[in-house]
């Protein structure tokens, strides 16, 4: 079978092989795997971003995926041949909350990832795709969709009528602008770019801010929600936007931490954190049982995903990988099979 593998830690070593089609054991899945859709962390990963967590070479990128199962073994009773699948972000993730141990069963680092034309996998590690979605969506739910339902719905408990300021129109960012919408949230959405802004609003963005022309968007965030703040801010910036949204949110309010896009270290002003009472919470995808609640919530709803309009090809990882970091994307990257 076909896999992209990285044999040292920089994009350009990242060459098509050939490895040996797998076999289902007992509790196992086969997967014909159709799609795979990028995340920020693939291009950390490629990078050895990650540390001992990359873990080792020759490595198979890419965490999320979706493709149809071929076959199963023994005493597989979750999913059945023909059904579309998502295998999960952490293979060692089942349910409950985040421990250390999750780390140890990513995809795309440590373990081998999505971009594999089969994978074979535990039972427990993947999770049926929503029924109306095509292998490209549901590509894109195992990471982003997740970590904003995560951020959005299981922790930050978002209700209707309250306000959520969301960073950006990544794959992360509209999946949240999505959730926030469906629980009845007034959503403020920002972005450094006026096109993509008029793009989101048919997604639920209902107050549109360009950080390039109004660069105190926290102080007009706050205005927007009547000079209270906003309940909720789901920050994907980390070190480098951090303050602002501090000053965005009400006090007892919410800021989830999921990215660190604009920095992972520098000074913050910790001081309204605790005079406001501001509840600083981070962020790290989800269990297998919360994907699966997501999936309902998605079908039930018939969301379908925001995909870029541009498609990858299988082979063409490499100038994913590189174009992803420049956002020029609307949405999720996807490879297709």
């Amino acid at each position: 079978m076909k896999v992209m593998e990285l044999r040292d830690w920089n994009v350009d070593s990242i060459a098509l092989a050939e490895r040996p089609k797998p076999a289902p054991g007992p509790g196992q899945v086969l997967i014909r795997m159709q799609a795979a859709s990028l995340n920020f962390r693939d291009t950390v990963m490629a990078k050895r971003g990650y540390g001992r967590r990359s873990g080792n070479l020759p490595l198979v990128l890419v965490s999320d995926g979706a493709g149809t199962v071929e076959a199963v073994g023994a005493g597989v009773t979750r999913v059945k041949a023909g059904d579309l699948v998502c295998p999960t972000f952490s293979q060692t993730w089942p349910g409950g909350t985040f421990s250390e141990e999750v780390w140890t069963g990513t995809l795309g680092g440590p373990l081998d990832g999505t971009m594999q034309e089969y994978m074979c996998l535990a039972e427990s590690g993947v999770v049926k795709a929503p029924k109306h979605l095509s292998a490209a969506e549901a590509a894109t739910l195992p990471c982003a969709a997740l970590t904003a339902w995560n951020a959005v719905v299981e922790q930050g408990r978002v209700k209707a009528g309250e306000r959520v300021l969301i960073q950006g129109t990544g794959g992360v960012s509209l999946f949240a602008l999505i959730f926030a919408k469906m629980h009845g949230a007034e959503t403020i959405l920002i972005s450094s770019s006026d096109e993509k802004l008029q793009r989101a609003k048919p997604l639920g963005a209902d107050h549109l801010i360009n950080y390039k022309t109004t660069p105190d968007w926290g102080k007009a965030a706050r205005e927007i929600a009547g000079g209270r703040g906003v309940d909720h801010v789901v920050e994907v910036g980390g070190a480098g936007t951090l303050e602002r949204s501090i000053r965005a949110v009400r006090p007892s309010g919410t800021v989830s931490l999921i990215g660190v896009l604009a920095g992972g270290a520098g000074e913050v002003n910790l001081g309204p954190v605790v005079t406001q009472n501001i509840r600083l919470q981070g962020i790290t995808v989800g269990s297998r049982a919360l994907f699966e609640a997501m999936n309902r919530a998605l079908e039930l709803h018939q969301v379908r995903p925001p995909i870029d309009a541009h498609r990858f090809r299988f082979e063409e990882l490499t100038a994913a990988l590189k174009a992803f970091p420049e956002g020029r994307h609307f949405g999720k990257v996807v490879c297709e099979f």
